[in-house]
């Protein structure tokens, strides 16, 4: 059986596949709205980088991979749900304040769910496992930066925490599996909860990439 063919079963149809880009974009969306409105941007504004972050990482692997439109301009649902994440994080501020460092909160959740729908996308698309790794990872981090680019920020892959290491792992978790053929749905969430597990614990217990090395004289 081809890695294309792995990874059509891997999604038990497209269902699995929509629901997880679906609810990562509207995790990044939430994460995306609340970094603007603390910046203290208008609606408008809000709105732009909700959509930037929950779409951004999306867009740019549908342009690597040939898949033009990309879904998240092409597809109503992708603008719905950034949109919606965006009303609700401007009309149920005091809810999302709630949550405990809501930012950080939706975009570890939405840095799991785009590593596994970048990598199997670039699958389906019949690519090689290592373009669908590196690609899961665009897919995840991808609006992040574009987050933090605009809000004039230092981008969190270029700080020493484990951010883009998470999301290679969930990615190459999901794309090893479907190469190997280990069961479909399970090796998705396992590659899920991975990715996000690796994110939670180097914030609560503080771990980080070492520093280069500074120049000796």
């Amino acid at each position: 059986m081809s890695v294309h063919e792995l990874a059509l079963a891997g999604l038990n149809d497209r269902t699995l596949f929509s629901f997880l880009d679906l609810a990562g974009t509207f995790a990044f969306a939430i994460s995306g709205a609340v970094a603007a409105r603390d910046r203290g941007l208008d609606w408008f504004g809000v709105i732009v980088i909700a959509f930037a972050v929950a779409c951004g990482g999306g867009v740019l692997r549908d342009l690597c991979i040939g898949a033009v439109p990309p879904a998240g301009l092409a597809d109503w649902r992708y603008l719905a749900v950034a949109l919606g994440a965006a009303l609700m994080t401007m009309g149920a501020g005091a809810w999302v304040v709630r949550l405990a460092h809501p930012v950080i909160l939706f975009d570890t959740v939405g840095l799991g769910l785009f590593a596994v729908t970048g990598a199997q996308k670039a699958l389906l698309y019949d690519h090689n496992a290592e373009v669908a790794v590196l690609l899961g990872l665009v897919t995840a981090v991808g609006g992040g930066m574009i987050r933090d680019i605009l809000l004039n920020r230092v981008p969190v892959i270029l700080e020493r925490e484990i951010y883009a290491l998470a999301a290679l792992v969930g990615a190459a978790i999901e794309v090893g599996g479907a190469q190997f053929g280990w069961m479909s749905s399970a090796r998705t969430w396992v590659a899920l909860a991975t990715c996000i597990a690796l994110r939670y614990l180097s914030l609560r217990f503080g771990w980080h990439l070492p520093r280069a090395a500074e120049p000796r004289d």
